[in-house]
């Protein structure tokens, strides 16, 4: 089969093996998928990811134990746990110490023809969704996952840092529980439509009162947090979405002495996220800016690297 892969450099190959297909795992023919900024953080050296990048993807199942999946469109959460060890049998399966996880750790992804998940994993797409917005399901899961680890009351000030795709995906979900929600980013000449769904967007630091009650960090950069820690009021929480390679240098002083709750929050829930797209309580198309097929997957990496460029779209055929 076709791929993308990752050996030190990114390259487009052509004779790769299908993936194994162990057992009460199905075979998935990826349709389309979308490059994440984790993907380029992978290509940096986080995680020491070697092998079939992607994790956002929409596919047809073509081999599957149960016979009744087989032909479904499909998205998938994106971490095989071991379903026995104490963590998943305290209900934490994303966080197994066995676990593979797409594209990313210990496992080949979406970013080729087929891919492999356990049947556990997948979830069938609802002839209402489009390819498109099925590509969004998994990051939208993550910003989903922000308010069953945080109470947020309609009261609350939140400032979401990042007006990336994951950002934006945050700030939608998070106004809906009635909360002022600021966005602050590079963009907001281009986020006009955001204000219909009552998110204040801006560029400057300056338009934010300090002591916002939440902030969300989504820009994927160490200086979020040194920003994040000039809005917050004392006791505030911190919801830490962004992931860094290498270390980063943090002043944990002030966590201490203005007792800021720091929450890290990575994957999420795919029901809710899916129920959202359903519903069009979510837009997630002007977060597209690009469409590249397979064989030009090098070219659209370069392109989701630059600045100010969200999602851009693989297509497998």
């Amino acid at each position: 089969m076709r791929g993308l892969v990752f050996h030190q450099k990114l390259q487009f190959q052509t004779d790769l093996p299908l993936p194994p297909r162990p057992h009460g795992e199905a075979r998935i023919r990826v349709i389309q998928a979308g490059i994440c900024s984790t993907d380029l953080q992978l290509m940096k050296g986080y995680m020491g990811f070697e092998g079939v990048l992607g994790h956002e993807f929409v596919g047809i199942v073509d081999e599957a134990p149960d016979a009744a999946l087989i032909g479904k469109r499909v998205v998938g959460e994106i971490n095989a746990a071991c379903r026995a060890c104490e963590t998943c049998t305290n209900g934490h399966p994303t966080h197994c110490p066995h676990r593979t996880t797409l594209g990313i750790q210990g496992r080949d992804g979406a970013f080729a023809d087929f891919l492999a998940l356990p049947v556990e994993n997948l979830f069938v797409v609802p002839d209402s969704i489009s390819d498109d917005q099925a590509v969004f399901i998994e990051p939208l899961a993550a910003a989903c996952e922000i308010p069953q680890l945080v109470s947020i009351k309609p009261t609350d000030r939140v400032v979401v840092i990042g007006d990336g795709k994951l950002g934006i995906l945050c700030a939608q979900v998070l106004v809906l529980s009635g909360c002022a929600v600021t966005l602050l980013g590079r963009h907001s000449d281009h986020d006009a439509w955001l204000t219909h769904m009552g998110i204040r967007i801006t560029s400057h630091l300056t338009d934010i009162s300090q002591g916002a009650d939440m902030i969300v960090e989504a820009t994927g950069s160490p200086e979020g947090l040194s920003t994040a820690m000039k809005l917050i009021r004392p006791r505030g929480t911190l919801v830490l979405k962004s992931t860094y390679h290498g270390n980063v240098s943090v002043n944990m002083t002030n966590f201490v002495i203005q007792e800021i709750s720091l929450i890290g929050s990575r994957c999420g829930p795919f029901p809710p996220a899916i129920r959202l797209l359903e519903t069009r309580h979510i837009r997630v198309d002007p977060l597209i800016h690009a469409r590249y097929s397979l064989l030009d997957g090098v070219l659209a990496m370069e392109k989701a690297d630059q600045s100010g460029i969200r999602k851009v779209m693989l297509q497998m055929t």
